[in-house]
């Protein structure tokens, strides 16, 4: 993988965000970057704001003040499916899969702008339309063998358990050809099988395709083994962000987060 030069904007910064629910201020002027090439974790207690910021990152939340960028440019006011062209794609913490779709079909609604969309093609471009499924079905099934998910191709997505939906999340996002992976809590409610399997997958997304992630988890081990570095949230705001062992060592973090059992011996 190419060497990202320490002068290239950041391909996300997060520049004082605020947001407010009412009385509750969820995001309280947050800002972060993520780097290029990196696995980025982010970790803190329920309600420290993790999720909301991926939503006001993502374009499902506005800002009420602040800033976000990808390359330097900004992408705030941006709708979901703007943020998405852009090469940001996000997974959630309760898969959003089409239940009542094949596994197959999931992954082939995922690319844009397809012929087939627009019904006049169907009648004036069909042997462009064929083509083009084709394609995106070949595309499919090469990411569905990558995930380990090829077997279920023609499964109703609905069917699947929670570690396979979380597999089929990651391929969907695999579809659009995304730069940067927000994903959330990734490893949760998954079998240790199935989130070492995820967890490779991940690094090797990173490491042969460029592919940057950002990841929110609760899931200490993989947190410590998978990202580097890792960003603590605190309150809606960034408490710190370190090498794992710095985060790991950290009192503060040890003793809100933590509970000291990643302390040294």
């Amino acid at each position: 993988m190419t060497e990202i030069s320490a002068t290239e904007p950041p391909v996300l910064e997060v520049r004082d965000l605020v947001k407010d629910f009412g009385g509750l201020r969820a995001i309280d002027h947050c800002s972060l970057s993520v780097q290029e090439g990196k696995i980025t974790g982010l970790i803190g207690p329920n309600g420290a704001g993790k999720t909301t910021l991926f939503n006001l990152i993502t374009g499902y939340f506005t800002p009420d003040s602040g800033r976000v960028f990808t390359d330097g440019a900004d992408i705030t006011s941006l709708p979901p499916h703007g943020v998405f062209r852009r090469g940001i794609c996000r997974t959630f913490q309760i898969p959003r899969e089409h239940g009542t779709m094949s596994v197959l079909e999931n992954l082939m609604l995922v690319p844009p702008d397809q012929l087939g969309e627009q019904f006049w093609n169907c009648w004036l471009r069909p042997g462009a339309v064929r083509a083009q499924e084709r394609e995106i079905r070949a595309k499919a099934l090469e990411v569905l063998d990558f995930v380990n998910l090829t077997h279920l191709a023609h499964e109703y997505a609905g069917r699947l358990s929670g570690g396979q939906k979380k597999l089929l999340e990651l391929a969907r996002t695999l579809m659009a050809e995304p730069r940067l992976v927000l994903l959330d809590e990734p490893a949760a409610g998954v079998n240790r099988t199935l989130m070492k399997k995820l967890s490779e997958n991940i690094e090797y997304l990173r490491r042969e395709r460029g592919i940057t992630f950002l990841l929110i988890e609760h899931d200490m081990d993989l947190v410590m083994d998978l990202c580097d570095p890792v960003i603590v949230m605190s309150e809606g705001r960034r408490l710190m962000e370190g090498h794992p062992d710095e985060v790991r060592n950290d009192p503060t973090v040890l003793e809100a987060y933590l509970g000291g059992q990643y302390g040294a011996a």
